[in-house]
């Protein structure tokens, strides 16, 4: 991939940009299949009604990239600094990823699906999920703090940690019996 291009409506296919640096070009509408991007440089990409599928995204840098309405299917995704992506019009979907050690720190992320994914050790420390959903979601060890849960659904999620006394849960959604995990911090036992 050449610096500071633009890609529109192609496919990218089992290709290694593993450790490269792609910075400040502009992806609109393209899929991107079995690609490597493990430690890659994506810092001022643009990524616009793009797909990522099976594609290994783990320890990217993307300081100041834009995603806008992409989606990530069945991609390995550990150790990524979401905080640090653009903020203007960011939107993106997880189904079917691994999640663990993201961080998602401060982000507006209102109404994002995650689905079937392992998220274990990620930071959700003051983000706005609200109206989200983690549907059959692993969330162990997961940081929620001054997070606005609002009506978020953890339906069918297991091993989440939330406290109620630190974030915003009004009208969320939880299933028994993962619920007692709004429990955690009172140091209660549940027969």
């Amino acid at each position: 991939m050449t610096s500071k291009s633009l890609f529109e409506d192609e496919e990218f296919s089992k290709q290694d940009f593993s450790s490269q640096t792609i910075s400040g070009n502009e992806y609109e509408y393209c899929q991107f299949v079995d690609c490597n991007f493990s430690g890659a440089d994506l810092s001022n990409c643009k990524f616009i009604e793009c797909s990522f599928r099976g594609c290994d995204l783990s320890t990217t840098n993307m300081q100041n990239t834009a995603i806008q309405d992409v989606s990530f299917e069945s991609c390995k995704m550990i150790g990524i600094d979401f905080s640090s992506c653009n903020d203007f019009l960011l939107a993106f979907s997880f189904v079917s990823c691994q999640l663990d050690y993201s961080i998602f720190h401060n982000k507006k992320i209102v109404k994002t699906k995650f689905k079937d994914c392992k998220i274990q050790e990620a930071d959700f420390t003051q983000a706005d999920l609200k109206e989200s959903s983690f549907y059959n979601c692993n969330l162990a060890d997961s940081v929620f703090y001054n997070t606005n849960l609002e009506k978020v659904d953890f339906r069918s999620s297991e091993n989440y940690s939330i406290d109620p006394g630190v974030n915003r849960v009004k009208k969320a959604r939880f299933d028994i019996p993962a619920v007692v995990g709004l429990l955690d911090n009172y140091d209660i036992r549940i027969d």
